[in-house]
C-alpha cells in the first residue's frame, strides 16, 4: 500500500534524480578534441578521436613503460591494464571531465574521475598503483580506507566517471559532430577579435603572408590589424571627407568595400568601393589606390585613380561589393539603382544590359600603369551584344550584399571558384545564388522562386537562374552574403556556406547535398549550457549582421553591431569556432611574415562576456530549397521597407517599432495573476516566452524557484512556494515551463534548469504561485 511516505520518498527521488548529461568534449588544455593525423600505437581506442596526437601518445607509453617496472609479475599481470587504461584517459575526448579541468583556475586532478564500483575493483586488486601514479597527500592519506578513497576520486557528475561513460549512449552517439539542438540549430561559440567600430562593413587581408587584416568602417576609415589581435593608431587609409553618407539608422551610402590586388605583394594596389556626391549627383566610385613608398601599413592617399563611376539615381541599393577571382580580374557587384521594384526604364535596370547598375561585372585592371584605366576581358560574356555593356558578367540582380569565391576543399579542391552572393529580396523573400558567366538572375522578374513583375516573370525568353536557397520575410528581411568555410580550425565546418540576416540577426547555413544537387538549411544558434565554456569563447553577438569575412588561413569571422548607423562605434567583429572538434595541435599553426610598424600599437581589449543561457524556442526555418518557400505572407513595409534597406539591404526598425519594441516583455519576464494588496505579492506565476505569455506546471516546484520570481518582480522576500493551482488555473494559456530547478540565486527563471520550453507532463492543476514579500515574513 502506497502511504504518504512513499509518495514523499517518490516525489524526492524524482527531485534527486540526476538529469541527462550535455556532452562537452575538452581537452587537458582547454581545447576541444581533435583526430589524430596517425594512428596510436598505445591508446589506440582514442585514435579515431580524442586529446592524443602520436607525440603525447609516446609520452604516456614511455611512462607506462617506467610504472609497471615496478611491478612483480604477478601484479603486470592483474594490474598493467588498468594502469593503460588510466593513463589513457588523457586522451579521452572527455579528459577536462575526468580531471576537473573544465576551470583553468582550479587544480587538476592527478588521477580521471573514477566511478565507484571500477575504484572498488581496482582498489581491492592494484591498490598499489594508484601510489604510482599520484604524489596528491590526501589521496595517499586515504589510501587504507577504501570508502574515502572511492569519494575522493569520484566525479560530482556522475555521467563523466570512468568507464561508464565510455557506454553512456547521450554523451557518444554524436561525439565529434556539430552539436545540434532538438531542432536540428547547428550551436557554435564566437571569439571577439575587435570592437568600438562604427558599422565595419567589410574585413580583409592583403595575401601577402602577413596575416594582417584590415577593417573598414562605413565613415570611410580602413584599419590595420595585426596578427596579435592589436590595432595600428595610424589608419590605413581615410578618405571620410570624401565619402557620402550621412548618421542616420539605415542609410546605405558610405564606404563599402575594399580589396587587396591578388599581387600586391609586388605591386601594392589596393581597390575601393565608395559613395561621392558630384555636382549634386550621387555616384559610385571604384578607385585605386598603392602603398604608401614609406610605410607598409598606410595607403598612398595621393595615389588615388578613379577606375570607375556609375550615376546612382536613387540613395540606396548601392551593392558595394568587390572582388577579384582566380583569374586575377576585378569583380564588382552594383545595386540596381534604388527605389521599390527596380522601376527604371521598361524592363529595370537590372535586366537591361545596357545599364550598369543590377549587375555583376568584370573588368581588367592589371598592367594598366599606361592606356586605359581597365580592359574587358576577351571572354566576357556580352563583348560581341552591340546592345550589352561588354563590362557585364551576370545581369537581373536586386542589390547582392555580399559576395564571395570558395577557395574549394582543402584537400581535393572541389568547389573551387564557385561565386556565391546574397541578394536582398524586396518584400517577400532572400535569396542566396552561386553567380555564373552570362547568367540572368531573375530581378525584376522574379523573388526569390516567386514572381514579382508577372508580365516579365511569364516571359520564357528570360531562361533566369533560380537561387540555390531562398527564406521568407518571417525569417529576415535583409540577406548578409558568407563564405563557404575552408579554414583549418574547425574541420567538421568544411563545405559549409554560412551567411546571416541583418534585420532578423540570423545566422544560417546550407551544405550541398551532391547526391541531389540540393542544398539543405540549418540554422546556427549560439551554444548554450556548456557548449561554449571553452577559455576566450562567447555566445552572444549583436543583431545587425553586415558582413562576413575570411582571414588569410580562411578562417571564418562575421561583422555586426548593435546600432546600424555609420557614426555610432558599437560594431565588433567575431570569429566563429566549432567547439566539437578542432584540428590536429600543430596543423593550423602559421608563421606571419614580418611586419615593420611605424604607428602606435593600440591593444586588443576584448569586451563580450559568455552568457549562460537556455536553449531557445523552435524559430520557423526552411526544410527545402528545391522549389518556392511556400506561405510566408508579406509583412507591410513602411519606410524601413523595400528600397530603404541598411548597408546590404536591409534597415533598422524604424521608430514606431522602435518604440512598439521597448513595451513588449522581454523573453524570461514573469507576472503573478490574483496579485494581494498590503506589500505582499502573490498569484500564479506566468511567464513570457518568445511572444506569449504561458504558466509554470511543476509538481516539485520548490522556495528557491520562487525567490527567483519574487526578485524579478522586485520583492526582497519569498515567503512560500504555492503549488497545485493553489492561485487558479491558467488554462487559457499554454504550459512553457515545468520541471524547473533552481538555487534561488537566478536573475530570472529562464535560467534555472528545466525541461525544454513548452514540454511538460503536467496538467494545469499542478500550476505553480509564490508569494512574495517586501518585509521578512517568519511566520504565517
Amino acid at each position: 500500500m502506497r502511504g504518504p511516505r512513499a509518495a514523499l520518498a517518490l516525489l524526492l527521488a524524482a527531485a534527486l534524480a540526476p538529469r541527462p548529461a550535455r556532452p562537452h568534449p575538452q581537452c587537458l588544455d582547454f581545447k576541444p578534441p581533435f583526430r589524430p593525423p596517425r594512428g596510436l600505437a598505445f591508446c589506440r581506442r582514442y585514435a579515431e578521436f580524442g586529446c592524443c596526437d602520436p607525440r603525447r601518445d609516446r609520452a604516456l607509453l614511455q611512462r607506462f613503460y617506467r610504472l609497471s617496472a615496478r611491478l612483480d609479475e604477478r601484479a603486470y599481470a592483474a594490474c598493467a591494464g588498468h594502469l593503460q587504461e588510466l593513463l589513457c584517459q588523457e586522451c579521452s575526448p572527455y579528459a577536462a571531465h575526468l580531471y576537473d579541468a573544465e576551470d583553468p583556475s582550479t587544480p587538476v586532478r592527478t588521477i580521471p574521475g573514477l566511478c565507484q564500483d571500477y575504484c572498488t575493483q581496482v582498489w581491492q586488486n592494484c591498490r598499489s598503483i594508484f601510489h604510482a601514479l599520484s604524489a596528491d597527500p590526501e589521496l595517499i592519506a586515504l589510501e587504507n580506507n577504501m570508502a574515502k578513497f572511492c569519494r575522493y576520486l569520484s566525479l560530482e557528475d556522475t555521467d563523466y566517471c570512468f568507464p561508464h561513460l565510455l557506454a553512456n549512449q547521450n554523451l557518444n552517439q554524436n561525439l565529434g559532430l556539430v552539436t545540434a539542438d532538438a531542432e536540428g540549430c547547428l550551436q557554435l561559440c564566437l571569439v571577439e577579435v575587435a570592437n568600438g567600430l562604427r558599422n565595419p562593413v567589410a574585413m580583409v587581408h592583403a595575401n601577402d603572408g602577413t596575416h594582417r587584416f584590415f577593417i573598414a568602417e562605413q565613415v570611410g576609415l580602413v584599419w590595420t590589424y595585426l596578427p596579435d589581435g592589436s590595432r595600428l593608431e595610424k589608419p590605413f587609409l581615410n578618405i571620410s571627407e570624401a565619402v557620402l553618407t550621412s548618421p542616420w539608422e539605415g542609410d546605405e551610402r558610405g564606404f563599402l568595400c575594399i580589396v587587396f590586388h591578388p599581387k600586391f605583394k609586388f605591386n601594392g594596389k589596393v581597390y575601393v568601393y565608395y559613395s561621392v556626391e558630384v555636382r549634386f549627383e550621387e555616384r559610385i566610385r571604384i578607385s585605386e589606390f598603392r602603398i604608401s613608398p614609406t610605410d607598409m601599413n598606410a595607403l598612398d592617399h595621393g595615389s588615388e585613380r578613379i577606375i570607375l563611376e556609375i550615376e546612382e539615381p536613387a540613395s540606396n541599393h548601392n551593392g558595394g561589393e568587390l572582388l577579384f577571382g582566380d583569374d586575377e580580374y576585378l569583380y564588382i557587384f552594383t545595386g540596381d539603382g534604388g527605389m521599390a521594384g527596380d522601376p527604371f526604364g521598361t524592363f529595370g535596370n537590372a535586366q537591361n544590359k545596357s545599364a550598369l547598375l543590377g549587375k555583376v561585372l568584370r573588368i581588367d585592371v592589371n598592367n594598366n600603369e599606361r592606356g586605359p584605366l581597365y580592359r574587358i576581358p576577351a571572354d566576357n560574356p556580352f563583348v560581341s551584344d552591340p546592345a550589352a555593356r561588354p563590362e557585364v558578367y551576370a545581369y537581373g540582380v536586386r542589390n547582392m550584399w555580399r559576395c564571395s569565391f570558395d577557395r574549394g576543399d582543402p584537400h581535393t579542391k572541389e568547389g573551387k571558384g564557385r561565386l556565391f552572393c546574397g541578394d536582398v529580396g524586396q518584400n517577400k523573400y532572400e535569396e542566396v545564388d552561386i553567380v555564373e558567366k552570362g547568367k540572368n538572375y531573375g530581378w525584376r522578374a522574379k523573388e526569390g522562386f516567386s514572381c514579382y513583375d508577372k508580365k516579365l516573370c511569364a516571359n520564357s525568353s528570360l531562361d533566369d537562374v533560380l537561387p540555390i536557397y531562398a527564406y521568407p520575410h518571417k525569417m529576415g528581411k535583409s540577406v548578409t552574403g558568407g563564405y563557404v568555410y575552408r579554414g583549418c580550425e574547425s574541420p567538421n565546418l568544411n563545405g559549409l556556406y554560412i551567411f546571416g540576416d541583418f534585420m532578423s540577426g540570423r545566422l544560417m547555413s546550407l551544405k550541398e547535398d551532391r547526391a541531389t544537387g540540393e542544398w539543405q538549411y540549418n540554422e546556427i544558434c549560439m551554444g548554450t549550457g556548456q557548449t561554449c565554456m571553452f577559455p576566450g569563447l562567447i555566445n552572444n553577438y549583436y543583431q545587425y549582421i553586415i558582413s562576413f569575412a575570411e582571414d588569410e588561413a580562411g578562417e571564418l569571422y562575421f561583422l555586426s553591431t548593435g546600432v546600424p548607423s555609420a557614426t555610432a562605434p558599437n560594431g565588433v567583429v567575431y570569429k566563429v569556432v566549432d567547439t566539437s572538434r578542432t584540428a590536429p595541435p600543430g596543423k593550423c599553426q602559421v608563421e606571419p611574415s614580418p611586419v615593420k610598424v611605424k604607428s602606435k600599437r593600440i591593444p586588443f581589449v576584448p569586451k563580450e562576456k559568455f552568457i549562460m543561457k537556455t536553449p531557445p524556442a523552435p524559430r520557423p526555418r526552411q526544410k527545402t530549397t528545391s522549389e518556392a518557400p511556400r506561405g510566408g505572407v508579406p509583412e507591410p513595409r513602411g519606410p524601413g521597407g523595400p528600397g530603404t534597406a541598411a548597408p546590404g539591404g536591409g534597415r533598422g526598425p524604424g521608430r514606431e517599432e522602435r518604440a512598439r519594441r521597448r513595451q513588449r516583455p522581454g523573453r524570461g519576464a514573469v507576472r503573478l495573476m490574483r496579485r494581494g494588496r498590503r506589500g505582499r505579492g502573490r498569484g500564479r506565476v506566468e511567464v513570457f516566452i518568445d511572444g506569449e505569455w504561458g504558466t509554470v506546471c511543476d509538481d516539485g516546484w520548490s522556495l528557491p524557484a520562487a525567490a527567483v520570481v519574487c526578485r524579478q518582480l522586485g520583492f526582497p522576500y519569498a515567503v512560500r512556494a504555492a503549488k497545485k493551482a493553489e492561485f487558479g488555473e491558467g488554462s487559457s494559456l499554454r504550459i512553457l515551463l515545468d520541471d524547473v530547478r533552481c538555487s534561488g540565486q537566478e536573475r530570472t527563471l529562464l535560467e534555472c534548469a528545466h525541461a525544454a520550453v513548452g514540454t511538460h507532463n503536467c496538467s494545469h492543476e499542478e500550476d505553480a504561485g509564490v508569494v512574495c514579500s517586501r518585509e521578512e515574513v517568519t511566520h504565517r
